[in-house]
């Protein structure tokens, strides 16, 4: 089916921006939805299936209302998943220097939910689904709003085996490849220079999960990251470091794991284990909610038929850990 459509007021500018440079904007939506799309001047017209049609041209409607500027790829990006969830008119604005934080699908939706009213959350799913930015995010508005005193957060070390030794320079620069996207998500919520003033009164704390045996954490918004790489001891260790005023979100994605073959992930045992406990909620994601490349969903569903992961085959299964940006 053909859908046509005339965009008015007629304006070259924001359908220049709307096009993006040499249509690529319009590429990358004839690329998600799978959908042909032509234009002269004005006037454009989408040729696919009736609702995938109607939807591409919903799409094009609300960049053209935005496009008194130019619009970047990733706005693009995330309208293709969904720039509404449904939900989101019912979820408090949270404070951070992004005014345009919300939920991009149903589910993020549900997480953020989940985060609020609940002191441990768990969110697992693939990579690109914002698991970490939204918990950091929570984080954040946490500490603006003063419900917290301080935000920690931590991630297992796995490719040092959590000996950090043989990594050039002091602590901090030996785990810094490790905490790399948090710091990365707090300067983009933050700023830089709040975020070196907050660590500097030590509002703000990033370590390595090591180091969190013996403490409690009191008052504080606690994130462990890279979830799936904990043991099942160390998974322990760390929820029971959780003290009073004090909220956590753990997240990870158990198709990555990098813990030595056969050993059992925390992540995979401390669902079995607590996901009939009262207070404790779990946000699963899917392909769906990947709000990076549309490549990106297509990746994950491919290797999931594949029956790669290790939920499937039964098997833990062993990559080079990096860090990765959720």
């Amino acid at each position: 089916m053909i859908v046509r459509h005339t965009f008015t007021p007629h304006n070259n500018t924001r359908l220049s921006h709307m096009c993006g440079p040499m249509d690529a904007h319009l590429r990358t939506i004839e690329a998600g939805l799978q959908v042909g799309i032509a234009h002269r001047h004005e006037q454009f017209k989408v040729d696919g299936p009736k609702a995938v049609a109607l939807h591409a041209m919903e799409i094009l409607q609300a960049i053209y209302e935005r496009a008194d500027r130019p619009i970047s790829p990733d706005m693009v990006q995330l309208m293709l998943v969904g720039d509404s969830a449904g939900e989101e008119g019912h979820l408090p604005a949270l404070q951070t220097r992004r005014t345009d934080l919300k939920a991009r699908t149903p589910v993020q939706a549900a997480y953020l939910s989940q985060i609020a009213s609940h002191d441990i959350t768990f969110g697992i799913g693939p990579a690109g689904t914002g698991k970490t930015y939204l918990a950091v995010a929570c984080a954040v508005d946490a500490l603006e709003r003063a419900s917290v005193q301080r935000i920690v957060l931590t991630r297992p070390a796995v490719e040092a085996g959590e000996r950090l030794g043989f990594l050039p320079g002091d602590l901090s620069q030996k785990v810094d490849p490790y905490l790399r996207p948090l710091y990365d998500a707090l300067y983009d919520l933050m700023g830089h220079d709040k975020v070196l003033k907050a660590f500097e009164r030590n509002a703000i704390e990033v370590a390595p999960l090591a180091f969190m045996r013996g403490r409690t954490l009191n008052n504080a918004f606690v994130i462990l990251d890279e979830a799936q790489n904990t043991s099942t001891e160390q998974m322990k260790m760390f929820l029971t470091r959780i003290g009073f005023g004090a909220k956590a979100v753990i997240t990870g994605d158990v198709s990555q794991i990098d813990l030595p073959k056969g050993q059992l992930s925390g992540l995979i045992d401390a669902e079995r284990v607590l996901k009939r406990v009262k207070g404790i909620a779990f946000t699963r994601f899917s392909s769906a909610d990947v709000v990076r490349h549309p490549l990106v969903a297509r990746i994950v569903d491919a290797y999931d038929a594949q029956g790669s992961a290790p939920m499937r085959a039964g098997v833990v299964t062993r990559r080079k850990a990096l860090p990765t940006d959720d």
